[in-house]
């Protein structure tokens, strides 16, 4: 079971070049930044976290592909993903393009965590339907995929339409970039996962064992071979959780780190390789 780390990661956090290699040197195996375009001040959706107020570091995110960008550049190994991206929120074809340059440039390290989004506010100042935001997530997918898998690619859906078009570089990783897809487990979930990803990316560990036999009928039902990766993220680093992990199957787990400055960040990761040695 591979163990990696997400921080939320902002412009008053350790940044992600030092954060990068200190996570590849320390022996993690991934690391992952969420998404937030901008936040409107305008509070129609409440904070997801029960808080009375957003927190701030939801105003603050750095972009997650310039940042694996900068961090691909001085690491070799470590895997480098979203955790997760909004992909609804941004022009496929665009994203596309963007997602393979790096797969490229990183040598095939590129992982795509894809979330639905829960703030209405944001998604609307993009022109995505909260209500439609899962069928929109999934037609860029899937037009992202035809241009990643073909030389002459095109898409025709409710959300994306292209004609017959050339778009390289082609990511390293074939047929698609490992895809996970986030959210609260069930049917439409789970569909989408075995539609076109490699996984599941639940946050935390609650539930997860009982879904399992769900994940999996989609799975089949979907033809699919082999097995989908479970991948708990944003857990605590608990040595109890670890092993229960593994023990119901897991591929991967991301620990949080959480998002203060560079020198909590770093003795945070040497106490979470501590833990995962033991």
């Amino acid at each position: 079971m591979r163990i990696g780390v997400t921080i939320f990661l902002t412009d008053r956090t350790i940044d992600p070049v030092t954060l990068a290699i200190e996570a590849e040197a320390r022996g993690f195996e991934s690391l992952y930044f969420p998404e937030h375009t901008h936040i409107p001040v305008s509070r129609v959706t409440a904070p997801p976290t029960g808080d009375e107020e957003l927190k701030d570091e939801y105003k603050r995110t750095l972009d997650p592909l310039i940042a694996i960008g900068a961090a691909a550049a001085v690491t070799k190994k470590i895997i480098l993903g979203t955790g997760v991206s909004l992909v609804a929120q941004h022009d496929p074809i665009v994203m596309a393009k963007q997602l393979a340059t790096l797969d490229v440039l990183s040598g095939g390290r590129v992982t795509l965590g894809v979330g639905f989004g829960w703030n209405q506010d944001e998604m609307a100042d993009h022109g995505v339907d909260y209500t439609t935001r899962r069928a929109q997530a999934r037609e860029h997918m899937l037009a992202m995929i035809e241009l990643w898998t073909n030389d002459e690619a095109s898409f025709s859906g409710t959300y994306v339409n292209f004609p017959p078009s050339w778009s390289w570089p082609k990511p390293v990783q074939r047929p698609r970039l490992r895809t996970l897809v986030g959210g609260g487990a069930g049917p439409k979930l789970f569909a989408q996962v075995a539609e076109y990803a490699d996984g599941w990316f639940p946050i935390g560990g609650a539930g997860v064992r009982e879904a399992i036999p769900q994940l999996k009928a989609a799975w089949d039902e979907a033809g699919r071979t082999g097995t989908p990766e479970i991948v708990p993220f944003g857990v605590l680093p608990d040595p109890g959780k670890l092993d229960y992990y593994r023990s119901i199957g897991c591929s991967e787990v991301v620990l949080r780190v959480e998002g203060l400055g560079r020198d909590s960040a770093l003795r945070q990761l040497d106490q979470m390789a501590v833990t995962t040695s033991s």
